[in-house]
């Protein structure tokens, strides 16, 4: 996953990846039978429009703009059905759409070349105040990307998940915790883009932009995981042997 320092709608589909993909909460009948099903809400709320973005950019020769504008609808139409319909905000769906306006704006935005790279760091910032603000809604955002490569597709896996999100503050920590080091290492990578766009020669930050975003994405992956994964897991896996209580 490499980001060009003057392709800002790059920026806002490959950055999405650790961040999204089932629901944090609830086991339904299809999630019981297979992890086809968890994945769902990945499908719909992000492979369509990222795919659909690529697809009208590369393969129909959209501009920027255009793809960005139609691949937005899907988000767009997902966010504003669970707002008037389910009364609830769709906060994957929201927060695509959130980062395709971004980028929209980020794209009509021109200048020196030192602004050009600065203006890339947009989009990091817009993903972690999302994923930061779940985080103070209760709701932590990054939650929905690690919970199906942890119960793995196993409906006794995900109801031990559900007890302890229910019953363990413990539990609940570590979840917060997870997301709130995405969201900080994003924006982190934000702030240093930018103080290098003005502070680097324009050659240099070209390609150090690439380096600082594979850094935080590493970084995150290695703090997030020693800091709540593997107490999560730790967590499930005590549950899952006494097989009743709340694993504090």
């Amino acid at each position: 996953m490499l980001i060009t320092a003057t392709d800002p709608s790059t920026a806002t589909t490959d950055r999405l990846a650790p961040a999204v993909s089932a629901p944090a909460r609830g086991v339904s009948g299809a999630e019981a039978t297979g992890t086809r099903p968890s994945f769902l809400p990945l499908i719909v709320d992000v492979a369509v429009p990222v795919g659909s973005y690529y697809l009208l950019k590369n393969g129909f020769g959209m501009g920027t703009v255009a793809a960005l504008g139609w691949s937005s609808v899907v988000p767009a139409v997902r966010t504003v059905w669970g707002v008037v319909r389910e009364r609830t905000l769709n906060a994957l769906a929201g927060l695509i759409l959130f980062v395709n306006l971004v980028g929209l704006t980020l794209s009509l935005v021109a200048g020196d070349p030192r602004l050009m790279l600065a203006k890339d760091s947009g989009v990091s910032s817009a993903v972690g105040i999302g994923i930061l603000l779940s985080v103070k809604m209760g709701r932590p955002m990054m939650t929905q990307g690690m919970k199906p490569f942890v119960v793995k597709g196993d409906a006794v896996r995900a109801a031990a998940w559900d007890r302890l999100a229910a019953g363990s503050e413990r539990f609940r920590t570590a979840e917060r915790t997870f997301s709130l080091v995405w969201g900080v290492a994003l924006l982190g990578e934000c702030v240093a883009r930018v103080v290098g766009a003005y502070t680097l020669p324009i050659d240099t930050m070209v390609w150090l932009g690439t380096v600082v975003m594979v850094a935080s994405m590493a970084l995150a992956f290695l703090v997030s995981g020693r800091l709540a994964v593997v107490p999560m897991e730790e967590m499930l896996e005590r549950e899952l042997a006494a097989g009743t209580g709340t694993g504090r």
